[in-house]
């Protein structure tokens, strides 16, 4: 073979079969054979293969698909480490994927977890791509670098690393200016079922998000969609195992004295609350220093002394574990018989 000759791209067919086999950096392309100069070549205008990024070739002329793209970008993200990069905590080595530590966040992640409010790939011109704070790497074509000093632990979504719904998120609503978007994402978030409304505003608080008017705006309908979520679950947890019918949504009162609180469900007889608590925790913060979790120990401390029993159950638990949470209702309800009668309250609808 002489420079004249053209290289002919059938002996990279050998390679393992995948959606991403006719992606391929610069050091894969060595691995099989393939110098720099014959890659260059290829590449050429004209030429059987594309670069789609710095390093990173497409082996085919003709428009790459929405997922070789998002193989493109994972690839041109996990290039070499650059020595001084530390491996992220926790990992005593580098990961054994292809991408290393890079993962798919922002639209094109939301996209990829199936929310419909999300844009379809073909229609995103750059994919968001999360990787270490101190990794080198610019924005270029359709690689747009996030940077995180902690990463999340990436779920495989179609075989490629996506960064968790609360974390792509917080990076898409990161570049939205659009209100009506921002609240349509989030609000999918809840009720599509891909995650609870506390660990959004989490991420939210440590991207720096909350200070935005149209993300304060989104996230109390976030919260409100949550709270109507968790309501369902709760009327629904009672129904499907066989608890007595309580009164709902009741406000407490003591016969001609103070309003003692609220309450999502209320059994009279037994003198047994459930209240939903869906407080989304600061980040960092101590429950000691929220005072919605000081007014909800205070008033639990409160209803206690009259001899009533407060269950809390957060909207997470409704979600994953309902069986268990109606065990624990049953068991306050059986065991109210063991106790001394509850001080007289009067009840009302809230």
């Amino acid at each position: 073979m002489n420079h004249n000759t053209p290289l002919s791209p059938r002996p990279l067919h050998h390679l393992a079969t995948g959606t991403g086999r006719r992606v391929l950096t610069h050091t894969q392309l060595r691995a099989h054979g393939v110098s720099a100069a014959e890659a260059g070549e290829q590449c050429r205008p004209g030429g059987p293969w594309q670069q789609l990024l710095p390093g990173v070739v497409l082996l085919h002329a003709g428009p790459p698909t929405s997922e070789e793209r998002l193989h493109a970008v994972l690839l041109y993200a996990a290039r070499e480490r650059t020595v001084s990069v530390p491996v992220q905590p926790g990992r005593d080595e580098p990961p054994a994927s292809p991408y290393g530590e890079a993962m798919i966040t922002g639209l094109a992640a939301l996209t990829l977890h199936g929310f419909t409010s999300a844009p379809p790939l073909p229609s995103q011109e750059t994919f968001d791509v999360l990787v270490p704070r101190l990794r080198r790497l610019r924005s270029t074509g359709c690689a747009r670098i996030v940077r995180a000093a902690a990463l999340p632990v990436p779920e495989q979504v179609t075989g490629l690393p996506v960064a968790p719904v609360p974390r792509a998120l917080a990076d898409a609503v990161a570049g939205l200016k659009d209100a009506v978007v921002v609240r349509r994402l989030l609000t999918e978030a809840v009720r599509g079922g891909h995650c609870e409304p506390a660990a959004v505003v989490r991420e939210l608080t440590a991207a720096k998000l909350l200070h935005r008017p149209h993300v304060v705006d989104a996230v109390d309908s976030l919260l409100a969609e949550g709270r109507a979520l968790a309501e369902s679950r709760l009327y629904r947890m009672v129904r499907e195992y066989g608890l007595p019918d309580p009164c709902w949504n009741v406000d407490l009162r003591l016969p001609g004295g103070p309003h003692l609180g609220g309450l999502d469900a209320y059994w009279p007889e037994q003198a047994v609350a459930v209240e939903l608590d869906t407080r989304a925790p600061r980040p960092g913060g101590r429950p000691e220093d929220d005072a919605e979790w000081v007014e909800q120990a205070r008033k639990r401390e409160h209803l206690e002394r009259l001899g009533i029993t407060v269950v809390y159950i957060t909207p997470r638990k409704l979600r994953d574990a309902a069986e268990q949470q109606a065990a624990v209702v049953r068991t306050a309800l059986m065991a109210s018989a063991d106790r001394d009668p509850a001080a007289y309250v009067v009840v009302l609808p809230r």
